[in-house]
């Protein structure tokens, strides 16, 4: 990532009890019955709304900045399964890069604060509207939104839910929408990738660059060059990657042409900026390169102005001339602006059955509590993820928390001591590409 990191602070995720309404917005209640003209109106009565009233656990994105920007908020609302949707309970979410850009006030797609954010997650049916068929209470469904999923209860429409394989955990189910949609779809209907073809991974070692890597693996003959730091090469090379490159130390252009001269079928990239012209240059004629992020545009916990301006200026501009000469082609990719709700139906089928035959797996990297979101997007941001990060909604058990915290102690002290990489990192501001979830 460019230019130097904003100072890390440990923050205290804030506890707020509140009777606003979450995010997204609760679903619209069941029209009354038609009431009798002879009788009064009557008032709802205790049982009822001891049933409708839940209170719930949700992280809100109340402002725009650091992470001291999402608190931890207690609600207590109606929350009924109302025509067409669920209640769902959640048990696992996908924290996404996208998520760090909302934060920072980067990503249009979501909502002005107070929000709550939250793209995919894992849980229970708890209750279905009546004119729900195809999913009943007990059922174990993943959940797709634009936003509004880190909540430990949601409503949901029924047709953005998907049936988890019997064998498939929450923590599996919750890592596999954004990324494995994400990589098929930049893979398959963009690329059009097929047997034989060589494609470049950035953020190799992130939740898209794994999801990729796998599925490169469904097409015989596939040659996978990915980028990230040296110390998690060993482990995406078991992956499956066919040629790992360590961006902070080599020129990847140059480790890419000395392995192949001729160039590249398809690159995958979520830097943007002067990379994505190092890319396209990679491409061979008929090659396709897919811009799906602007990674390098976030630096720190809060937004770097100089960082999106040189991302700006340093961005792919070709004429259309200039294209169709190259003979390549220049896509891009972004799920949260993606309206063919069929088309995203119809691969998580696919990424599904895929599954199923135990040719996709999702990584864990690791999972936080609610009360640690700031742990976990500071893992995300200082890049030290290898595969996908999930939050989990239920309260951290005490007994739990003295433990973990005197081990990280532990485990900081020694890393905290050389300064070294992070200094090279501010050094070298676009060499500071890595790997996302």
């Amino acid at each position: 990532m460019s230019n130097e990191e904003a100072p890390i602070q440990q923050q205290q995720v804030d506890l707020e009890k509140t009777p606003e309404p979450a995010e997204p917005k609760p679903a619209e209640p069941h029209p009354a019955p038609a009431e009798e003209p002879q009788q009064p109106e009557a008032a709802p009565s205790a049982d009822d709304a001891q049933e409708e009233s839940h209170t719930f656990r949700a992280l809100v994105l109340t402002g725009h900045g650091g992470y001291d920007k999402i608190k931890l908020q207690v609600k207590t609302q109606r929350m009924a399964a109302g025509s067409g949707e669920l209640l769902v309970r959640v048990k696992a979410c996908g924290l996404n890069f996208a998520e760090l850009m909302g934060r920072q006030g980067l990503y249009d797609a979501l909502a002005s604060p107070p929000v709550t954010m939250g793209m995919e997650c894992s849980g229970v049916v708890e209750a279905a509207g009546e004119d729900v068929e195809d999913r009943k209470v007990g059922d174990r469904v993943i959940v797709l939104s634009s936003s509004g999923l880190w909540q430990e209860l949601v409503v949901v429409a029924a047709d953005q839910t998907f049936l988890m394989p019997d064998a498939m955990s929450f923590q599996e189910a919750a890592a596999l929408p954004v990324n494995y949609l994400t990589a098929h779809m930049m893979l398959f209907e963009m690329a059009n990738l097929r047997p034989g073809k060589s494609v470049l991974v950035h953020m190799a070692a992130g939740g898209v660059g794994i999801a990729a890597t796998q599925l490169c693996q469904t097409v015989p003959g596939v040659t996978v060059f990915g980028t990230a730091s040296a110390s998690k090469h060993e482990t995406i090379l078991q992956g499956g990657l066919s040629h790992a490159i360590d961006y902070r130390t080599k020129d990847y252009v140059e480790e890419v042409r000395n392995i192949s001269p001729a160039g590249l079928d398809i690159v995958l990239d979520p830097l943007g900026g002067s990379d994505t012209n190092k890319g396209f240059g990679l491409l061979k004629p008929m090659g396709t390169i897919v811009v799906f992020g602007a990674a390098n545009c976030v630096t720190g916990q809060k937004k770097n102005l100089l960082a999106i301006a040189k991302t700006w200026y340093n961005q792919l501009s070709i004429s259309t001339m200039k294209l169709m000469q190259a003979n390549k082609s220049v896509c891009g990719f972004h799920l949260g602006y993606m309206k063919d709700f069929s088309l995203i139906r119809t691969t998580m089928e696919t990424l599904l059955g895929l599954y199923a035959e135990g040719k996709i797996k999702p990584r864990i990297d690791s999972t936080y509590h609610f009360e640690e979101v700031a742990d976990a997007m500071r893992r995300m941001h200082e890049r030290q993820n290898i595969g996908k990060v999930l939050l989990l909604p239920e309260p951290k058990k005490e007994e739990e928390k003295v433990p973990e915290k005197e081990a990280e102690k532990e485990e900081e002290k020694p890393a905290e001591a050389p300064a070294g990489p992070q200094e090279e990192e501010k050094a070298k501001p676009e060499e500071a590409k890595e790997d996302q979830g």
